[in-house]
């Protein structure tokens, strides 16, 4: 089979890739120069997160300015925007080998592909259940999430199973706002996780009590200290029963698991240095082998702000970090050159009516502030303290404005008062810092 040659490619179809594409775009491209090869069946689009508004019962997929049409689970992506601008789609097709030496990519079809610069975009993959020997994990009625025909899946099975009884295995973001959706979709839920309190990777326990409360209040049973260690099923190999360790049985209908990801190293592993879990990559994503660079999920990149490498699995990194590599590849180009990548972490989400946002680093003494259970629409946070200083910072249902406030906080990380002035100025702290 004949090799084809792109100036640049994308291998991974996620938001990555496609905010990659839209730089290129904008930075100037001509037609042929790039292709995305993405193993998903859709072009890339700026979903929703598929755990929050693309599963709401009047949910759809929003897409980065583009045109867009309507699909099965919402709208979608149109290819024409990306023959416009003369970028080849290459999708529902996966690289199975690549040779960084030769510059060579071979799909599962055995179509090769040769390259001029790499930009490696595959992101996380969900750990299953049967990756560690759960008897039954695999049965029908057993959900996952991380694609587009993931979500469409559970769509599906919302609609076949309306206000029946499904069990979320996970107490972290997935498992969270996959809860609050399905009871929004009218189906009775009950949590499990095996941590003593929800997200406790993020939320101290006086942050993870509200959520809980407010879940409960919702109709959420939480079963917490517990995992699910097998899974029953009917003679057409349904889901049934959730096997509990502590030897609780819970009746399903449907079962979504949120029990981590893990970067999609494959087809470069062995290829380039790793570290944390991902490719090792500088301030401009650009990997230890020249013209491969490594974006979103699977990138392990300094974080200025602190003086550290980390990975970041998150929306707002991967759009980011696409466009920054992008942007040094261009520059390399013209010989220029552009700012270190000097990323802020953020994390949000949204549930039922409640929203909230985190910027910085949670490491350190905590000091919630605000609590107040009485208040129809709740509002509090927390900030973190380390040597001396914020580095730190939560908020439930802020405005712009006070989002923005705490964000600055983090990123300018001040002297900390003493934990009793912050406790009785709170998110006040925040603002008269603006």
């Amino acid at each position: 089979m004949a090799e084809k040659y792109y100036k640049y490619v994308i291998v991974g179809g996620g938001v990555a890739g496609g905010y990659a594409a839209r730089e290129f775009a904008n930075l100037g491209l001509e037609p042929g120069e790039l292709a995305i090869i993405s193993k998903e069946a859709v072009a890339p689009y700026e979903r929703p997160a598929l755990s929050k508004a693309y599963l709401f019962p009047e949910g759809a997929a929003r897409l980065p300015g583009f045109h867009v049409c309507v699909g099965s689970g919402g709208e979608r992506l149109l290819p024409e925007w990306y023959t416009e601008k003369g970028i080849d789609l290459i999708l529902d097709t996966e690289v199975v080998k690549a040779d960084v030496a030769s510059k060579t990519l071979t799909t599962t079809s055995g179509s090769v592909y040769k390259y001029g610069t790499a930009i490696v975009a595959t992101g996380s993959t969900f750990i299953k259940l049967s990756d560690f020997g759960v008897p039954g994990a695999d049965a029908h009625g057993i959900h996952y999430l991380r694609e587009i025909k993931e979500a469409d899946a559970l769509i599906e099975a919302i609609k076949t199973k309306k206000e029946g009884v499904a069990v979320v295995v996970g107490g972290g973001y997935i498992g969270l706002e996959l809860a609050a959706v399905l009871v929004l979709n009218k189906l009775k839920v009950t949590m499990v996780y095996p941590e003593p309190w929800c997200m406790p990777r993020l939320f101290t326990t006086d942050i993870a009590s509200f959520y809980e409360g407010y879940y409960q209040a919702k109709g959420v049973t939480i079963v917490k200290g517990t995992v699910a260690s097998g899974f029953e099923t009917d003679e057409h190999g349904h889901v049934k029963v959730v096997k509990l360790k502590d030897g609780r049985e819970l009746p399903a209908d449907i079962v979504v698991v949120g029990v981590g990801a893990r970067p999609v190293l494959a087809p470069f592993k062995g290829q380039l240095v790793e570290e944390k879990g991902g490719f090792k990559v500088d301030s401009f994503f650009k990997t230890n082998v020249p013209d491969v660079y490594a974006v979103g999920d699977v990138a392990t990149f300094p974080l200025k702000l602190y003086g550290d490498i980390r990975r970041v699995e998150h929306v707002d990194h991967s759009r980011k970090s696409a466009i920054q590599a992008v942007q040094a590849i261009k520059a390399a180009e013209a010989g220029n050159t552009i700012p270190e990548y000097d990323y802020l972490p953020f994390f949000y989400s949204r549930s039922f009516d409640l929203s909230w946002q985190f910027y910085g680093d949670n490491v350190g003494d905590d000091v919630v502030f605000g609590r107040d259970n009485s208040t129809p629409k709740p509002k509090f946070g927390s900030y973190w303290i380390k040597d001396g200083k914020i580095v730190g910072a939560f908020l439930e249902g802020g405005s712009p404005e006070e989002n923005k406030a705490i964000a600055k906080v983090a990123r300018e990380q001040p002297a900390a008062p003493s934990k009793e002035t912050l406790l009785a100025e709170g998110l006040d702290f925040a603002l008269k810092n603006q």
